[in-house]
């Protein structure tokens, strides 16, 4: 009961917060909470089992038992009822247009059990994640993009509320939650899609490189450019990652983590491909004082 109701509190500030910054939004079709089914996995089911081993939790590799599933169909409505399901495939046409054309988005939020009560879980700013989600659906031009974020969030939390055993404890490790929007849109044709599929997935992590927590070595000697003006660059795209992996490994290959990439004749950081960056600096103007320069907190970065 504890568990719950701490979600529901969080749930309850981010819903007051983001209520206040869209008075004058009008939801259509929006996503629904009082719809949601939940179909759990049986109790003993060798799935329904964290891995002991924290060794073994490799990010992205280690999956939770269940996912949120929400399908939208312009024809049928908009929004259909979400499902709490056991973790499985996708089933999709293969002319779906999220194959050929890119039609995907998606976000990466944490839940966390706090240090002094493991049954007190939190969300870390979720409403801004579903902003940015809603924001990238509509740079690509789906449907259902005005969905209401709290109603979202809420059923994001009644998943993290029911695989609540795969949250691991020790520092540095959390329950990482993948929300993805792909075009389930069975035809060819470079047209916006009518259908789509929101998912949630969910998995317990530890560090994101193998070297653990150690600090990560970044280049910015690269002639490849990952964003630019009047592009995507501020939608968390699946196309914004795939140019990098050829510039990624050759990094690799050179002792590198991540880069930091640049733009502009002037060589600008904009930012690094993984992660968020910012720079503490000594002063020059011989005060020795020190300055901490961020990105604008106003684009979007959380």
């Amino acid at each position: 009961m504890m568990l719950q109701s701490s979600l529901s509190r969080c749930v309850l500030r981010t819903t007051r917060s983001t209520i206040l910054n869209n008075t004058s939004t009008t939801y259509h079709r929006s996503i629904s909470s009082a719809k949601l089914t939940i179909s759990p996995i049986p109790t003993d089911s060798p799935q329904n089992h964290m891995p002991q081993n924290k060794q073994d939790l490799q990010f992205g590799k280690v999956f939770s038992s269940h996912m949120l599933q929400i399908p939208y169909k312009e024809n049928s409505g908009g929004w259909q009822s979400p499902e709490i399901v056991p973790y499985h495939d996708l089933k999709i046409s293969p002319a779906a247009s999220s194959l050929h054309y890119g039609l995907q988005c998606f976000e990466g939020m944490k839940a966390y059990k706090s240090v002094n009560d493991s049954n007190d879980i939190r969300l870390f700013r979720p409403q801004l994640n579903m902003k940015r989600l809603s924001n990238s659906m509509d740079r690509l031009c789906m449907p259902g993009s005005d969905f209401n974020p709290e109603e979202l969030i809420d059923c994001i939390a009644k998943l993290v509320r029911l695989d609540q055993d795969w949250i691991p404890t020790e520092e540095g490790y959390s329950l990482y939650i993948r929300p993805t929007v792909i075009s389930t849109h069975p035809y060819l044709g470079v047209a916006a899609p009518n259908e789509i599929l929101l998912y949630v997935i969910t998995c317990p992590v530890g560090p994101y490189y193998t070297s653990g927590f150690a600090p990560v070595r970044l280049t910015a000697d690269t002639p490849y450019v990952r964003a630019w003006p009047g592009g995507t660059g501020a939608a968390k795209v699946g196309g914004n990652y795939a140019g990098c992996m050829k510039p990624q490994k050759h990094a690799n290959k050179k002792g590198y983590s991540q880069i930091l990439w640049l733009f502009g004749e002037e060589g600008e950081i904009t930012e690094v491909g993984a992660m968020n960056v910012f720079f503490f600096l000594e002063k020059e103007d011989g005060s020795k004082g020190r300055e901490l320069v961020t990105p604008p907190l106003t684009r979007g970065d959380i």
